[in-house]
Order: structure tokens, then sequence, then C-alpha cells
């Protein structure tokens, strides 16, 4: 059977998604050249680039309600261009912690990881994301196959949890608002798949199931 080309549409909404999802990039380097991005650029980097991750894992998992509620199936397509996004900018917010603010030095890297929590659980939700990203290709569900892939790559899940605790953790008191908004959205999404496993798992009632009697065989008698 030869494979479908995709429609033309969803090629356009590719090639736009692709463009909006880069604009925070080019908006950082745009800043990082002009020298715009406020008294403290190591921290302005870490919050621009952990907002991003975490507002992008946020999209990807809008996909699966959006398309049972739509419809629209074509919106599979552009999952797996979301999740990349979510893992660059997760990369990015990765290397502005060992690179801007440890300089590369493993012991200090080491040191943060250990002993600051919220650097503990943000580094446990970048490590999560790391296989999804490897995966996240033809060849790796083949490889694996449909439900050892699917069962890996529910490991957003916890990885979003994380990253949420990472910025509660990290966010002062007058500015929590915005981490809240996120793990009530994230609430939510995870709510959404919890009621959804449940509907599909609802087992037939009894009174439902046909009863299944036996076959019985008679002898025909010989004609007299």
């Amino acid at each position: 059977m030869a494979n479908q080309r995709p429609l033309p549409q969803v090629t356009l909404l590719k090639a736009a998604l692709f463009a909006l999802a880069l604009l925070p990039f080019v908006r950082l380097a745009m800043l990082t050249v002009n020298s715009d991005f406020g008294p403290d650029f190591i921290e302005f980097t870490q919050r621009w680039t952990g907002t991003w991750t975490l507002t992008l894992l946020l999209l990807t998992l809008c996909i699966s309600p959006l398309r049972a509620y739509t419809e629209w199936h074509w919106l599979l397509r552009l999952r797996r261009m979301l999740g990349l996004f979510t893992f660059f900018y997760a990369t990015l917010h990765f290397l502005s912690f060992i690179g801007l603010d440890n300089q590369f030095v493993l012991y200090d890297i080491a040191r943060d990881i250990f002993k600051r929590p919220f650097v503990t659980v943000g580094f446990a939700a970048f490590l999560l994301l790391i296989p999804l990203a490897l995966t996240s290709n033809q060849y790796a569900v083949r490889r694996l196959g449909g439900r050892r892939w699917q069962e890996l790559h529910r490991n957003i899940y916890p990885a979003g949890i994380l990253g949420c605790l990472h910025y509660f953790w990290l966010a002062k008191f007058e500015a929590l608002l915005w981490p809240l908004a996120y793990s009530i959205a994230l609430g939510l999404l995870l709510a959404w798949r919890i009621r959804e496993r449940k509907r599909k798992a609802i087992p037939m009632p009894p009174d439902t199931t046909p009863s299944i009697k036996p076959l019985r065989f008679y002898k025909q008698k010989p004609p007299g």
C-alpha cells in the first residue's frame, strides 16, 4: 500500500507552526545581540527558555483532547513537532544552567543538582524528555512496537509534573500566579486522560452479555 502524502493544508500548518515555535529562540537571540535582556542575563535566559519549555509541553498535551473533541485527526501530525520543540527549549534551558550559571564546571553542576531541590527535579524532568526526543521517529515506533512506544512516551506526564514543581520551587511568592496557572492547566489535561482511560476500560455489564447455550444433537430415527 502506498504511503499517503500529507495534505497541502497540513503541510502549510506545519510550516507555520515551525516558524511560530522558533520565534522565542529568535527573540532571545536578538535580545542577546542587542544586550536588551535586563539587569540579569542568566536569570532572564533561564526563565525565558524554561517558560517556553512548559508552554510547548502543555500545547503538546493539548493535541489529544482537541482531536477527541473536534475529530480533526490531522492534529496528530503536529504533535511530534511540538514535542521536539519542547525538548529543544528544555535543552537550551539546561545549557543555560550548566554553561551560563556554572561555566561547565562539573563539580559545581553536580553540587547544584544534588544540593538544590528545585534543580534536582528540573534535571529529572529533562532526563525524562531525552528518550522521548530520541524516539520521536517512525524507525523507533517500528523498532519498539506501538505499545512499548506509547508506554515510553507517557513519561511526558511525570516530566510535566516535575517541570511545574521545578517552576513552583524557584518562583518568588509574589510571582506564584504563573506556576499555579501552568499547574492547573497540566492538572486538567491529566484529569482528561485519566477519565478517558477509565471510560475505555469499563467492562460490559454482565446482564448485557448474551448467554451461550450448549448445542444439542439428536439422532434422526430411521424410517419405519
